[in-house]
């Protein structure tokens, strides 16, 4: 049976790794600016003197080992658009309206025709989300990346009014949970995927085995961009539609639903309430991957999960549908200790 920390990822250590930052940031002379804590989807900044009921919210991600994929098929236009939405569905979760975007591009030697690709997925990421791309830095570094080897990260700032905030203070028990369909395996789990697919080196053949069963071959499946949810969580949120929303990304729905839930609440998940992509029943049979290892590494299908009031159930699942997404009705909030239960059965 393959694992993620057998793959190479150690969630354990990584999480020792927040809570020394954490703890060190809190002394930092600017931290009193800082509204909650490191480990949310995003981080809130108060502008003093500047704009008193405004919060700046910031996010920084990457895409992963998702690279290998695009490097290995030599096909660049997609992974820019992975990058986008990473920062900007953290941000907007929080409530927040993107605003503006930035990229760090590493690679041991310059190729133009890459690059250009790589930048045109951004732009058409920052189109989607309606966020401005304003800069970056494109490194060259040919001592630490090899000529064909490069890493991409991206960081994104949007604002949101204090009264809008969404999060764990406005979830109540009796809540119900949409979850909203995801486009594959967005840009998580993909070290566990290339142990499993390839146990080292991506192979290009492999890539472009048709899968009948997808539709399509693995390379087009695994390069699918993650969905771009923040116009509609941006709609959602200024309309106080939503109680809070969680962007599932690593650590899958436990480790992310989690994030917006208060200690004296639970959620409950249904697992026969929506249809797993063939994707996930493939990574799982040929890894011989646990169900709980599955649902702990990805999404499983379920790209972000909304908290709603029962009242507001239809308008959200209405709009959620208009912007072109799938909603299901997945869960419920119930009295418990901050905790996430996947259970059998549906809503």
């Amino acid at each position: 049976m393959v694992t993620y920390k057998g793959a190479g990822v150690d969630d354990k250590k990584a999480e020792m790794l927040i809570k020394f930052v954490t703890e060190r940031a809190k002394k930092t002379a600017s931290s009193k600016r800082m509204m909650g804590s490191i480990g949310f989807f995003a981080g809130f900044i108060r502008m003093p003197g500047i704009i008193d009921k405004k919060l700046l919210v910031a996010s920084c991600d990457g895409v992963g080992t998702k690279i290998l994929i695009a490097k290995a098929l030599e096909k660049f236009d997609t992974v820019g658009i992975d990058l986008v939405a990473m920062n900007c569905n953290d941000v907007a979760v929080c409530g927040a309206k993107p605003l503006f975007f930035l990229d760090y591009l590493a690679v041991g030697k310059l190729k133009i025709e890459r690059e250009k690709k790589l930048l045109e997925g951004i732009i058409r990421g920052c189109e989607i989300s309606h966020c401005a791309l304003v800069g970056g830095e494109t490194a060259q570094m040919p001592d630490i990346y090899s000529d064909d080897d490069f890493d991409l990260a991206g960081f994104c700032v949007g604002i949101v009014e204090k009264n809008k905030i969404i999060g764990p203070s406005k979830v109540r028990c009796g809540d119900l949970l949409l979850g909203v369909g995801s486009n594959g395996l967005h840009s998580n789990g993909f070290s566990l995927v290339r142990k499993i697919f390839f146990n080292g080196k991506v192979k290009k053949s492999i890539l472009l085995k048709y899968f009948p069963e997808l539709g399509r071959s693995l390379g087009e499946e695994l390069l699918r961009p993650t969905y771009i949810y923040s116009p509609l969580l941006s709609e959602l949120a200024e309309k106080s539609m939503i109680h809070a929303a969680a962007h599932i990304t690593g650590g899958g729905i436990p480790g992310n639903l989690t994030r917006v839930l208060p200690d004296n609440l639970c959620a409950e998940i249904y697992l026969n309430s929506w249809c797993i992509p063939k994707i996930f029943h493939i990574v799982q049979e040929r890894g011989k991957i646990s169900h709980r290892e599955m649902f702990n590494v990805f999404n499983m299908g379920i790209g972000l999960i909304l908290v709603v009031s029962n009242s507001k159930k239809e308008e959200v699942k209405n709009i959620v549908m208009k912007s072109g997404f799938r909603c299901f009705e997945i869960g419920i909030v119930k009295k418990g200790k901050g905790d996430v239960r996947l259970l059998k059965g549906s809503c």
